[in-house]
């Protein structure tokens, strides 16, 4: 069919009719690479992905490498003579009964500080962000920048002036036993830090003292970010401060939550500024020492690398363990989010 109007040629609309329904059937292009390497996109593929790329092939898999090799040497570190003697530093390793302590150590250590960490950080996070009156506006309890101010300035100290600390607070003379004799509890001058029954939870608990304020901060940015209209509606359709928490805010941010655990049971493997200074020698019975402690033990008082380097491997073998297992139990737990993310 041919429309003919002022100016427009009959051909002209034919051709226009015909070519229409071909344009709008034509396929967008397809996202990826470009068809010309331009100088721009080489450049930025230099930068954002071939240098990182090498800088971590670099500083962190070449590294690694060598420490496996080294191994399963006899280096003593101090001489370029070493000799390769296979698995038999591992075997010794899960021989030694101090070892199995300190990998025993910090097993406990990677699941108590992270757990009670992030759970007394929830709790303060909530108190400050929706813990304030149950009418109008969703806010948190009044001065709560005060309690983040003074529950953050712990984290600001160096770990070991805070291990020095609470060390001298910890000693039979200390500050904790004349507290306890003002309330008419008296210790007798206990070493909380030199009986085995109560080494370890005082280290813990320094731990857990040190980095608490740091995670709250970090779960309260989190909650800010969920939008007030959320929190608002809930609390319209009568969910209680508790309700609130647990079946709104804690899904929410359930991916800081995880990335939370993941870094503080690293640090708990580690552990190794608190431990060496509350109790340097690894606590009564080896009670409060952790692999990093004997690591630094076997290769600086012994002159033994190899076993040492052994012992730090299998310390990183753990940590990547650690984080896998984590990852796996919050998918377990958590589900799949809204658009198929897990």
């Amino acid at each position: 069919m041919t429309i003919s109007g002022p100016g427009v040629s009959g051909a002209e609309l034919d051709t226009a009719a015909v070519t229409a329904p071909r344009t709008g059937r034509r396929k967008a292009p397809r996202a990826g690479l470009p068809r010309k390497l331009t100088p721009d996109y080489i450049s930025f593929l230099a930068v954002f992905f071939v240098l990182p790329v090498a800088l971590f092939l670099v500083f962190v898999i070449w590294p690694f490498i060598q420490a496996v090799y080294v191994s399963l040497t006899n280096w003593t570190g101090f001489s370029p003579n070493m000799s390769f003697v296979g698995l038999d530093n591992f075997v010794r390793l899960f021989q030694d009964s101090a070892f199995m302590q300190a990998m025993a150590n910090n097993a406990l250590l990677a699941v108590v500080v992270p757990l009670v960490t992030i759970v007394i950080a929830l709790l303060f996070a909530s108190l400050i962000t929706v813990g304030g009156p149950s009418h109008g506006q969703v806010r948190g309890l009044r001065g709560s920048t005060f309690y983040r101010v003074v529950s953050f300035f712990p984290y600001v100290i160096p770990a070991i002036v805070i291990a020095i600390l609470w060390n001298m607070i910890y000693a039979p003379s200390g500050l904790l036993n004349g507290v306890l004799g003002v309330f008419g509890i008296d210790t007798n001058q206990f070493a909380w830090l030199g009986d085995q029954r109560t080494a370890m939870a005082a280290s813990i608990f320094v731990m857990v003292w040190g980095m608490v304020g740091f995670y709250m901060v970090l779960f309260i940015a989190a909650i800010k970010g969920i939008p007030a209209e959320t929190l608002e509606a809930a609390r319209i359709d009568g969910a209680g401060r508790f309700r609130t928490v647990t079946s709104i805010m804690l899904p929410q941010i359930r991916d800081n939550v995880q990335t939370s655990y993941i870094y503080l049971g690293i640090a708990a493997l580690d552990a190794f500024v608190y431990m060496a200074g509350l109790n340097s020698t690894g606590g009564p019975n080896n009670s409060t020492l952790v692999m990093s402690q004997y690591l630094f033990r076997t290769a600086f008082e012994k002159g033994q690398f190899g076993l040492a380097t052994a012992m730090g491997v299998v310390l990183a073998v753990l940590s990547l363990a650690f984080a896998g297992i984590v990852m796996l139990v919050f998918r377990l737990i958590g589900g799949k989010d809204e658009g198929g993310r897990s």
